[in-house]
């Protein structure tokens, strides 16, 4: 190939524009900080993104419930307002005002629970279902999924039962007595934090944690709404997967939790973001580290639950307590 002088000249500046501009970065990631390395010098702030403005939160705590429980996993609650926290080997039951009912022995330890109209249970192990009624009694045991799933999120109509599926990225759709009809994926799903929820109009809700996006499905399987946006802003969802459990409000907004940054917000029933419910601040150490040993579920995120006066339910698994907020204005 030939190359004339004046190519050969601007290449040569080009060059050089290229060696002074290393040279700088070079010098900046030696001086400013001398903790800093070229990999880091372009990453975001975290402790910055932990600092909330105080003018967005429009909620504030009243209660404070202790489970008793070395690691709680899951938070639901019923047509009457009643608590239930599963962990270790069992499913605790609490009034609305926090006092203990009363407590459910499991044979294994649970991932997530939900409770159907009818006050059964639905009790999310590791790779199977169990059901238990109000007494506490388990009436059935569905069919594992096998050994190369984990159940993440249940939940329940008065037709179909929704289980989320993280390893094999799918949920699955069954009828009462565990025949499945459908299912729907797969999802990008880097961690195993993969949530659903049914709203009153009967489409089916699922976080698709990698794009960021919350996503509603009927069921056979057609996406119709879809809302979410990658951002380290409040608005926005950051992170290699977020959120990492989300509730329906009674008038159709949602309630979305997030790890690496832990923080509860409030959106629009159209996903456009309206308040913060709790800052980073308020939940300590409380980042999302996933131990996939069975009998240890130290996944350390949020969980969140509402009940049908607007009460957001926030499980925090550090401090081992059910948090109760209500809105600011009442």
């Amino acid at each position: 190939m030939k190359t004339s002088k004046s190519s050969l000249i601007t290449g040569i500046i080009i060059g050089i524009a290229i060696i002074i501009a290393v040279a700088i970065i070079l010098r900046t990631a030696m001086t400013v900080d001398k903790k800093t390395t070229i990999g880091n010098a372009f990453i975001y702030d975290i402790n910055e993104l932990t600092k909330t403005d105080p003018n967005l939160i429009k909620y504030k705590e009243i209660n404070k419930i202790k489970t008793e429980l070395q690691n709680p996993t899951g938070i639901a609650t019923d047509s009457n307002d009643r608590i239930y926290v599963s962990g270790d080997k069992s499913i605790k039951i609490f009034d609305n005002q926090g006092n203990i009912e009363s407590e459910i022995k499991l044979t294994d330890y649970p991932k997530c629970l939900a409770v159907a109209d009818d006050g059964n249970i639905y009790v999310g192990m590791k790779e199977h279902l169990e059901i238990y009624n109000q007494s506490g009694s388990r009436i059935a045991k569905w069919e594992s999924l096998g050994t190369n799933a984990l159940i993440t999120s249940v939940d329940a109509n008065k037709d179909n039962v929704f289980v989320a599926d993280a390893i094999g990225k799918k949920v699955l759709i069954y009828d009462l007595s565990g025949n499945q009809k459908n299912s729907i994926g797969k999802f990008i799903i880097p961690s195993p934090y993969f949530d659903l929820d049914v709203a009153l109009d009967g489409l089916l809700w699922i976080v698709n944690p990698g794009p960021h996006k919350l996503e509603a499905y009927t069921l056979d399987g057609n996406m119709q709404l879809s809302w979410g946006e990658t951002s380290i802003g409040i608005k926005g969802f950051s992170g290699c997967c977020n959120p990492v459990s989300f509730a329906i409000l009674p008038d159709g907004r949602f309630v979305t939790a997030e790890k690496g940054v832990p923080r509860v917000k409030v959106y629009s029933n159209t996903g456009v973001f309206e308040s913060v419910v709790a800052g980073a601040e308020a939940f300590k150490d409380t980042v999302g580290v996933y131990n996939p040993d069975d009998t240890k579920d130290t996944r350390k995120a949020l969980d969140v639950a509402v009940d049908s006066i607007g009460r957001i339910l926030i499980l925090d698994p550090i401090e081992k307590t059910v948090r109760i907020f209500i809105s600011n204005k009442e």
